[in-house]
């Protein structure tokens, strides 16, 4: 025994093993594509599931204001140009009548095989001319209603850029420039269709906040009671004061040497005051359309 207790002295104590602690686990951020609503959807995918953030789409749209503001600016860097939108089709253009309508189309052609048109927010100009996407697309969640989707007013939209807001914020003329000018005028149009037709998710946060208020105008096909319903004339003055200084702080010529004169009026290369009327008289007016569309099909 003696023997056994001396060699167990003699022995090196053995090392404590230090308990790992546990790792903890890292949260995945997730990110919100630029401009898109902020939709939350049950494993199901129905309409009824999901649930969209009004704050979200608030945000979404005053995002949308900086790219209106700024393809305004960029296209009013160029003169009317109306050859390129009135002028005659060339023998290559197909079904298009003017070189900017041929320039959308091939443009939006490409954007489909690439998915753009996948995106619900996202509306083309020329529907007769949407391929698939040749690529593995996003799976988009199901926020608005399938029967209301469908709702686009991208014609009348055309109409209205072509006839009556380009005149009023470019300067006459004609420097021949016309492939650029026909990429600014989408640029614009994309944007401006961005903007009118998200009333469908506007529409659908409100029908789902209140449908008993919405439910009888819309059986009725009560156009004015559901255009009643929707005006916040509050709102949409916000909106148009919002839209009028960001076209004053965005649009503004820059002076590195101030003048002499410090009571000099400031040159902007968009009249603000324009800008709003822009929204007040067309893009506010347009996007009510939209909705009260999207909510005569709600129930279908």
């Amino acid at each position: 025994r003696s023997k056994e207790f001396k060699a167990r002295e003699t022995q090196k104590p053995r090392k404590l093993r230090k308990r790992k602690k546990p790792k903890k686990k890292k949260k995945k951020l997730r990110f919100r594509r630029s401009g898109m609503a902020k939709v939350n959807v049950s494993d199901s995918g129905t309409v009824g599931s999901s649930v969209l953030s009004l704050d979200s789409i608030r945000e979404s749209l005053i995002r949308q204001e900086d790219t209106i503001v700024f393809s305004l600016i960029g296209r009013a860097q160029f003169p009317l140009n109306s050859p390129a939108f009135e002028g005659s089709p060339s023998l290559d253009s197909a079904n298009s009548s003017s070189l900017t309508e041929f320039f959308v189309r091939e443009i939006e052609f490409l954007q489909a095989k690439v998915g753009r048109y996948e995106n619900p927010e996202e509306n083309p100009f020329f529907l007769d001319n949407i391929p698939h996407s040749v690529f593995p697309t996003h799976k988009y969640p199901t926020a608005l209603h399938p029967k209301a989707l469908s709702v686009n007013i991208n014609k009348q939209i055309w109409d209205v850029y072509f006839k009556e807001l380009l005149p009023l914020f470019v300067k006459p003329g004609d420097d021949g420039n016309y492939p650029s000018t026909a990429a600014s005028d989408l640029a614009c149009l994309q944007a401006l269709s961005r903007r009118i037709h998200y009333g469908k998710f506007v529409a659908e946060v409100k029908f789902r906040d209140a449908p008993q208020d919405y439910e009888p105008a819309i059986r009725a096909k009560d156009r004015e009671a559901l255009m009643k319903l929707l005006t916040f004339e509050k709102v949409e003055e916000m909106v148009k004061k919002r839209v009028q200084k960001k076209a004053e702080t965005f649009g503004q010529e820059v002076k590195c040497i101030s003048d002499s004169g410090d009571g000099s009026e400031k040159k902007y290369k968009v009249d603000p005051f324009l800008v709003s009327r822009i929204y007040g008289e067309w893009l506010i007016p347009l996007t009510k359309f939209v909705e009260v569309e999207y909510l005569l099909r709600r129930l279908d």
